[in-house]
């Protein structure tokens, strides 16, 4: 048996996770994405970054996270995500991504949320907007 949800402008919901060199190297055999300025230090040296740097994508994934299993949770469908990459990530930065509701059309299930991750040292390094598509009825599903 479902619960309908109602959904306010200014809910908000994070998530905090640590960015790992595992994570890089797993997200660049999964995207084909091997730039070396991700996984090559001597490289990375040589850049702006002066050591590797995660693929700005991680950091939206810690986004698609807070939406699928946390808020709204299980079964959001994402429509769009705009984006703005402010600040590098490093591997080991421990980011936080904050999604806050801005909008809501119930009549189409659909949400409108502000989007931001923040490194621990409470800097900005990407924002934008997401729009999904929730369910008008949550299942209680434990996870």
């Amino acid at each position: 048996m479902g619960l309908a949800v109602d959904y306010s402008i200014g809910q908000t919901a994070s998530l905090t996770r640590t960015v790992s060199t595992e994570d890089v190297t797993a997200f660049a055999k999964l995207s084909g994405d091997t730039n070396p300025v991700h996984l090559d230090a001597e490289y990375a040296a040589r850049t702006r970054f002066e050591r590797p740097i995660a693929h700005g994508a991680i950091a939206l994934a810690h986004i698609s996270a807070v939406l699928g299993s946390k808020f709204p949770g299980p079964g959001t469908i994402y429509l769009s995500q705009k984006a703005s990459f402010k600040k590098p990530v490093f591997h080991g930065d421990t980011l936080t991504a904050t999604v806050t509701v801005t909008g809501y059309r119930p009549e189409r299930a659909i949400l409108t949320l502000a989007t931001q991750v923040t490194n621990a040292d409470g800097a900005t390094v990407v924002e934008g907007e997401a729009i999904c598509l929730v369910a008008d009825v949550v299942d209680q599903i434990s996870i």
